[in-house]
C-alpha cells in the first residue's frame, strides 16, 4: 500500500526551506512591535545612531506622557469606557439571546430574532445615527462612544447558538425545584456559559477600547478623548504631544513619546488576550455551531 502523498516526510532541504520561508515570515510580523517598544525607550542620543536595539535606555517618555494631561486622562478614559462599556454589552447581550433562545416559551421570539438580523445586513448609516445620537443629547457625553454598539447581533447570535444547545433537561429540572427566570439564568446558564461569555466580553472589550472613529464623530471636548483618538491625532497627524503634556519640563525625543503612547495604546489588549485565549476554540466553535 503506498503512502498518501500529503503523509510522505518531506526531505531535509525542503524542510530547511519552509523553516526559513517561515523564520522569515515571523521576523517581518514581529520587527514592527520590537522596533517600537524599544524606540519607546530611546533617548536623544540613541536616536542618532538608530539600530535595531538603541545604544541608551530612558524611561523619560513614558515619564512625560504618565505624569498627567492628555495621555493619562485618555487613557483612563478609554479604561472607563471599555469596563463600563464591556459590561453592559455582555450583560444585555446575554439577556436577550437567552430570551431569543427559548423560541417555544417565549412568544413574538422569531419576529424580534428577525429584527435583529436585519440589523447585520442593513446598517442605519452615518447620518442618521449621528442625527440620532444628537438628538438624544448624547454629543460630548460618554454614552455617545457606548449606546450606538451597545448589542452586537453577531456576538448575540453566537451566545444564543450557545444557548440553545444547553440540555432542556436541565432548565426543566430547575424550573421543577422551583427556579424562576432569573435564578436560571444566573445560577444554571451562565456559570454553564464561562467559555462564550470570556468570547464575547473580549470582542467587545477589544471594539470598545480601540474605537476612535465614534469619538471624532460625537466627541468636541479634547479633555473627553479616549486613548485611540489622542493616538490618531497626536501621533498619526504628528502634532508634538511633549509640548501639550508639560512645556516646561525637559523634552524626550519626540519619536520615543509617540512609540510610548503607541505601546500604551495596545498594552492593555495584549495583557488580557493571552487569559482569555483558552476559551476561543470551545465558546466560538461550540456557539457558531447551529443548534
Amino acid at each position: 500500500m503506498t503512502t498518501p502523498l500529503w503523509r510522505e516526510r518531506a526531505s531535509i532541504p525542503v524542510r530547511a526551506l519552509k523553516g526559513v520561508v517561515i523564520a522569515a515570515i515571523i521576523a517581518v510580523m514581529v520587527y514592527p512591535f520590537v522596533y517600537v517598544v524599544l524606540a519607546s525607550f530611546g533617548t536623544n542620543n540613541s536616536f542618532k545612531r538608530f539600530g535595531l536595539v538603541p545604544s541608551e535606555f530612558s524611561f523619560e517618555a513614558y515619564g512625560s506622557i504618565l505624569s498627567g494631561g492628555v495621555v493619562t486622562r485618555a487613557l483612563f478614559v478609554s479604561i472607563g469606557i471599555t469596563l463600563v462599556g464591556t459590561a453592559l454589552s455582555v450583560f444585555l447581550t446575554a439577556t436577550l439571546a437567552y430570551g431569543l433562545s427559548r423560541t417555544r416559551e417565549v412568544p413574538g421570539t422569531r419576529a424580534v430574532l428577525y429584527l435583529v438580523l436585519v440589523t447585520m445586513f442593513f446598517a442605519a448609516g452615518i447620518i442618521p445615527t449621528y442625527l440620532l445620537v444628537k438628538g438624544l443629547g448624547l454629543i460630548d457625553s460618554y454614552w455617545s462612544l457606548i449606546l450606538p454598539s451597545l448589542v452586537s447581533a453577531f456576538n448575540m447570535v453566537v451566545m444564543r447558538n450557545f444557548f440553545m444547545r444547553l440540555p432542556k433537561e436541565l432548565l426543566d429540572a430547575a424550573r421543577i425545584d422551583g427556579a424562576g427566570e432569573w435564578q436560571t439564568f444566573l445560577r444554571i446558564v451562565l456559570p454553564l456559559s464561562k467559555a462564550v461569555i470570556a468570547v464575547i466580553a473580549l470582542f467587545y472589550a477589544v471594539a470598545y477600547w480601540n474605537s476612535f472613529f465614534n469619538a471624532i464623530l460625537y466627541l468636541n471636548d479634547a479633555t473627553k478623548w479616549p486613548i485611540q483618538l489622542v493616538l490618531n491625532q497626536y501621533v498619526l497627524q504628528g502634532a508634538s504631544l511633549s509640548q501639550i503634556q508639560n512645556p516646561e519640563a525637559p523634552q524626550p525625543p519626540a519619536e520615543a513619546v509617540q512609540m510610548a503612547v503607541v505601546v500604551l495604546s495596545t498594552l492593555p489588549i495584549v495583557i488580557v488576550y493571552p487569559f482569555l485565549q483558552r476559551y476561543f476554540s470551545k465558546g466560538v466553535l461550540t456557539g457558531a455551531v447551529k443548534g
